[in-house]
């Protein structure tokens, strides 16, 4: 028993001294817990624990890593909180629908109030609206508003600063709240934090806004648009540095960087530590400290030889010979350098963590940027070098595109914004990423024509579609057919010979009615009459009896051969997105005059193909009608010798090709008769003296009288104009013709395709 009290005491007095050794060593813990938490509160790493972590940065940087000047993320969401206040808006929740159902997407911008000042960029943004098919002058018709006050610089250091933004608004009675506004943003917040602060409450409205953190962004709602700088052109722009189909050759460096180095504030730090991956041979890393006032006074001992490195290298030079070019953050996430690393083919690497990209919602950057990490800057180059090639081949086709469709100029900028809203209005007929990603881009893509990739021309050879095997001839008439003699009555014989037409239709553009059936020739294939408005562009209307991809365009006097018909289509079932015709012109530049000129003599080169008989995709006459505003197509209706030219415009400015010829049984030549059956002055029939305005030409000097002369200085006009409208000439030359293989060889005729061809 005694043995057993002994055991039971040495138990109890061994658990209890256990007990007192760990249990007091967990008090003393608890005891020093609070101060443990708040030592661990202190920015990592400890930088004097040297014998934990080695230092590879400069004493300096060091000092001031967790700079006071920036915000800790708590305050940061504070002040973003107090900005978008409406954060959890959504199309569904903040965008009434119902304003766009009844006429469809249309843009109205308030009217300048006088004595408010804009900048010349944002007059630029307005102006593109203005330009657009989408805008309207009458609010009750608009599905979209955008403010005239100037809300793209919101830092209110900057004497573009607009003050009371917050009063103004309120006292519009359009502004709603902001629901269904679209307001545009370059610059927020200002020094130190450079914080998403615009200064007044957007409400419900969609912002469209540079250098978007993605923490504030409201996706499906906000648009991430680039930063540009105010040279930035209003139409055009210039093209990318790496031409469409060429191998770049393999560039002096590989990764590239020269800008501006922060010495403190926010983004200071990736900027100050990209020296650390300068190699000096295939690595250039190049920054200054010579920005601001005051950089002296915080100048560190490496800024007078940065400074010195700096001048010794080009910028343009070195975007011109980089594969690579570093984009980092600047005091905000985005930066110009982003747009000129595009436009040089300079594949963008991107060191801005929580940036949300220009146009994620479509644009997919993974083809053409990396992205990188702010804290990982160390890796970038081991990580450029591992991309194959070929990759990088791809990456540079693709900065190219993107530049092109969707950034070289303010007006495109504006309408990839308006566009990705449309979209979001009706997702079952929006773009599909694809089409976004690929030539000729979305803004060329209607969606309100069709959502299936083979009814358009630009992609059946990626996806192995093809034309239809049938075409529609669309024949414009301005007189009267009175008996067999006619031209058109012979035209429609020839053409409904062809064993590839479906059908003829016929615009009539005269103000007398068209003539009975009975009076037009029995066809094989159906012949429908249209009533035409007598506008000129009424003949690239996409009217509902045109069900074939292939449209035979043809004015009433054109003369062609069964066989010329054959051998055209046979020739534009393998350029289906392409003009392919017979008549052709071409334009020049003038240095004496200035402008562009525009000659109808028979030469080795081509850029028109007349539209007087010419096969081209039944999308043009969407295009044409539905993508181009409504003041280009009554320049067209004005001018009356235009519309052929618009054409032959937009399809070059869509596909960057020329025209195509081919070979014709004899020339055409031009002969201004009467229009003796339409009353003069009809709208969009020329008066007496003139031809139709898509008549082919030979030369001027076979033009005779006042009314030719007078119609190709309407033509020269017109190309001047609309190279001033598109902001550049997209016409293309080309010096090509298409024959069949045994065209005027010395071989059997029984051996041609197409001998009837050959006959005068």
């Amino acid at each position: 028993m005694q043995t057993r009290k002994k055991y039971i005491f040495l138990t109890f007095f061994a658990s209890w001294l256990l007990l007192f050794f760990f249990g007091g060593d967990q008090l003393r813990r608890f005891a020093f817990f609070s101060g443990r938490k708040a030592e661990a509160r202190r920015n990592w790493p400890h930088w004097m624990d040297l014998s934990l972590l080695k230092s590879f940065a400069d004493p300096e940087e060091l000092q001031r890593d967790g700079d006071p000047s920036l915000l800790s993320p708590r305050e940061r969401r504070a002040a973003r909180l107090s900005v978008y206040r409406s954060s959890r808006c959504r199309m569904e929740t903040c965008f009434d629908f119902s304003r766009c159902e009844r006429h469809g997407f249309k843009v109205f911008t308030y009217p300048q109030e006088r004595g408010q000042p804009v900048s010349e960029t944002y007059g630029k943004i307005l102006s593109s609206i203005e330009r657009s098919r989408y805008h309207t002058l009458n609010p009750e018709e608009a599905c979209l508003f955008v403010l005239s006050i100037d809300t793209l610089d919101r830092d209110h250091l900057s004497g573009q600063y607009v003050r009371n933004v917050d009063e103004k608004i309120r006292g519009f009675p359009l502004w709603n709240g902001g629901r269904n506004h679209l307001i545009f943003n370059l610059y927020s917040g200002t020094w130190p934090s450079y914080t998403g602060d615009l200064g007044f409450d957007i409400g419900q409205a969609i912002l469209a806004k540079a250098s978007f953190d993605t923490e504030s962004f409201r996706p499906g709602f906000d648009i991430s648009i680039p930063l540009f700088s105010k040279d930035h052109p209003q139409r055009g722009g210039d093209r990318g540095w790496l031409y469409q189909d060429s191998l770049p050759p393999k560039k002096k460096y590989l990764l590239v960087f020269k800008g501006k180095r922060y010495l403190t504030g926010i983004g200071s730090g990736t900027r100050n530590a990209l020296h650390h991956i300068h190699n000096g041979k295939d690595i250039i890393s190049l920054t200054t400290c010579k920005h601001g006032k005051d950089w002296e006074k915080h100048k560190d001992t490496r800024c007078d030889k940065d400074n010195v490195d700096y001048e010794r290298f080009d910028y343009r030079e070195l975007l011109h010979n980089s594969t690579f070019c570093i984009v980092p953050r600047g005091r905000r996430l985005g930066s110009f350098r982003f747009l000129e690393a595009l436009q040089a083919a300079c594949i963008p690497v991107l060191l801005s963590d929580g940036w949300e990209l220009p146009f994620a919602e479509a644009i997919d950057w993974g083809k053409a940027a990396v992205v990188g990490s702010e804290r990982l800057l160390l890796q970038i180059p081991s990580a450029v070098r591992c991309i194959h090639p070929e990759r990088v081949l791809a990456f540079q086709q693709q900065t190219q595109f993107l530049w092109d469709a969707y950034f070289s100029s303010v007006d495109k900028i504006v309408h990839t914004t308006l566009e990705i809203i449309k979209d979001r209005l009706s997702p079952h007929r929006s773009r599909s990423r694809f089409l976004w990603n690929t030539l000729p881009g979305g803004l060329l893509v209607l969606p309100d024509f069709s959502t299936h990739l083979g009814d358009f021309p630009f992609y059946y050879l990626q996806h192995g579609y093809s034309p239809s095997r049938k075409f529609t001839a669309f024949v414009r008439a301005v007189s009267q057919a009175g008996s067999l003699s006619q031209p058109i009555l012979r035209l429609i014989q020839a053409v409904s010979g062809s064993q590839h037409c479906a059908q003829i239709v016929v615009l009539w553009s005269c103000e007398k009615p068209p003539p009975p059936s009975g009076k037009w020739p029995q066809t094989t294939v159906p012949l429908t009459i249209i009533q035409g408005r007598r506008k000129l562009s009424d003949r690239f209307f996409p009217f509902e009896a045109i069900q074939t991809d292939a449209v035979l365009s043809l004015d009433e006097d054109t003369s062609l051969s069964t066989s010329e018909v054959d051998f055209a289509f046979l020739v534009w079932r393998s350029f289906p997105e392409r003009i392919v015709g017979f008549p052709t012109q071409s334009h020049f530049w003038d240095p004496e005059q200035g402008r562009w000129g525009y000659t109808s003599k028979w030469t080795n080169e081509l850029s028109i193909v007349l539209t007087a008989a010419a096969f081209y995709h039944r999308y043009y006459h969407s295009l044409f009608t539905e993508y181009l505003p409504a003041g280009l197509r009554q320049l067209v209706d004005g001018l009356a010798a235009c519309e052929d030219i618009l054409m032959n415009v937009l399809v070059a400015a869509v596909t960057k090709m020329p025209p195509i010829k081919v070979t014709q049984r004899k020339q055409h030549k031009e002969v201004v008769a009467q229009q003796v059956e339409c009353r003069d002055g009809a709208a969009g029939t020329p008066p007496p003296g003139q031809r139709s305005p898509s008549a082919p030409y030979s030369a001027p000097a076979k033009v005779k009288g006042t009314a030719g002369s007078r119609r190709f200085s309407q033509r020269q006009d017109c190309l001047n104009q609309l190279a001033d409208w598109f902001g550049y000439m997209p016409l293309v030359s080309s010096q090509l013709r298409l024959d069949p293989v045994l065209f005027k060889d010395q071989v059997s005729v029984l051996r041609k395709k197409y001998p009837s061809l050959e006959k005068p």
